[in-house]
């Protein structure tokens, strides 16, 4: 029980510490859509959507790697200084080489020279902190790399409020002040970065013994190891990128404009409140496949606990969508975004297929097949970036909305296919597909046709509950039973 306990205990603050972040999107929508217009918060979204790639780009598989050797070696000085020395040698580099082309890429990318300035310096800071990070989780400090995690988010969030909110205030109210010397007038998408570059550089500051302390041996035959090792996780979750935020820049190569990003960007966060019931899932069920794996019922266990999350996942989507109208109130009071709601549900059921897809993949991750899931991605991407140039020029931000759940959807089938071929589970099917089906139906049917009709959308959901209770209500009765 000491096991599980220390795990369920590691997951939470991990889980803490992981979703935090994710809830800084949500809470810096409305002050962003507050005092930005369309067209800024287009820029914003694209300048956000390159930063997530190049993340990516410069962990090249990095992260995981240090995991799988540091537990495998007995050299464990050597996995912490090689990967360490890798990491920040690449950054280095990188700093170096973007910042005397930073002009050309400003070009290529149009994107004003300031910005890719900051995105350098952002891109670095958050590279170097990569191996410490991980060392923290690897000597199972859970506490302290929940503290700096939120605090990170903390910093980032309480000077995006002060620079966009307060500020400007300030220097009206005290024109000849110190702080007034600090705003800019029309500067609101520069102070977002430059929050971003001090919320870094302060995580890199208290992590910075990790540098002065490191031994700095470099083992070139293992470095090769690692690399190898790292290099279908890179290409994963580089694809993963292009599926996720991909998108932003496509609308802006295909001149749609910012006004329109803009809009599409700021209601897809609407979206993305599945994602946050997903990540919260993902990291505690995934330990769970792994120490449950030797059990003779695992492969039934798993059918039970996908059951269940598409149960739970499909009420979470079909809520959202049927009060998106009034999330929307709270998230995005600036009713100049609203145009783009449209999207809104395909975002969340693209959202709640990428959580079934994560709970079908357990058959590659048990049966050491991880290539097949970066393979899977790379279709994924494909599809995202096919359906984007095939859409985007007749039907705008909705061509990369429907780009979007046509990928997940497609990963999400091609996985249940490969799972049955070479692991097995015994799957609900019926009663799986019935929920997943009805769930789409009832969403797609109020959102498109009975919008902001609640006695509808409240009979829809009063509907799926009573479809709920009627096939579990056996395993119902048990659990209050047993309460």
């Amino acid at each position: 029980m000491g096991i599980y306990k220390s795990l369920f205990k590691q997951t939470a603050i991990y889980g803490l510490a992981t979703v935090l972040p994710r809830m800084l999107s949500f809470l810096l929508v409305p002050l962003y859509t507050d005092v930005m217009n369309l067209s800024s918060y287009g820029k914003v979204s694209i300048i956000f959507s390159w930063l997530v790639l190049f993340n990516v780009i410069l962990s090249y598989g990095m992260e995981t790697s240090f995991f799988r050797f540091y537990n495998s070696q007995d050299d464990k000085r050597a996995v912490i200084g090689t990967s360490t020395i890798s990491i920040f040698w690449t950054s280095i580099v990188f700093l170096i080489a973007s910042l005397l082309f930073r002009n050309t890429l400003a070009s290529l990318s149009e994107i004003d020279v300031e910005y890719i300035t900051y995105i350098i310096w952002i891109l670095v800071l958050d590279a170097l902190v990569i191996i410490p990070f991980s060392k923290l989780r690897a000597y199972q400090r859970s506490v302290i790399y929940a503290i700096i995690k939120i605090g990170n988010v903390a910093v980032n969030l309480g000077l995006n409020i002060f620079f966009l909110l307060y500020l400007p205030k300030i220097s009206a109210a005290n024109p000849d002040g110190f702080l007034a010397s600090l705003y800019v007038d029309n500067f609101q998408i520069g102070y977002i970065f430059v929050a971003n570059i001090i919320a870094s550089l302060l995580t890199l500051i208290v992590l910075s013994p990790n540098y002065f302390h490191l031994e700095w041996h470099f083992d070139a035959k293992l470095w090769k190891k690692m690399l190898r090792y790292g290099f279908p996780i890179f290409v994963a979750g580089l694809a993963f990128a292009i599926n996720e935020h991909f998108d932003k820049i496509l609308l802006d190569w295909f001149n749609v404009s910012k006004s329109e990003i803009g809009a599409y960007s700021a209601c897809y966060k609407i979206g993305l409140f599945m994602v946050l019931f997903r990540t919260a899932y993902s990291l505690g069920i995934e330990p769970f496949f792994f120490s449950y794996a030797k059990n003779e019922n695992a492969p039934q266990t798993y059918a039970d606990v996908t059951k269940y999350f598409v149960i739970f996942g499909s009420l979470i989507s079909l809520s959202v969508i049927v009060f998106a109208d009034i999330l929307k109130l709270f998230l995005i009071p600036n009713e100049t975004y609203w145009s783009a709601m449209k999207v809104v549900p395909l975002i969340v059921l693209a959202n709640l297929f990428l959580g079934i897809y994560t709970n079908l993949s357990v058959w590659y991750k048990l049966t050491d097949r991880t290539k097949m899931g970066a393979y899977i991605s790379i279709v994924g991407a494909i599809i995202t970036l096919t359906i984007n140039f095939l859409l985007i020029d007749k039907f705008s931000y909705m061509g990369s909305a429907i780009a979007t759940i046509a990928a997940y959807g497609s990963m999400m089938a091609i996985s249940y296919y490969l799972g049955n071929r070479y692991y097995p589970i015994p799957y609900d099917k019926n009663k799986i597909g019935g929920y997943l089906g009805l769930s789409i139906l009832f969403s797609l049917v109020y959102f498109y046709g009975f919008r902001e009709n609640y006695y509808v959308g409240i009979g829809f959901l009063a509907g799926y509950f009573i479809f709920i209770y009627y096939n579990e209500k056996e395993t119902l009765l048990r659990i209050l039973k047993k309460a």
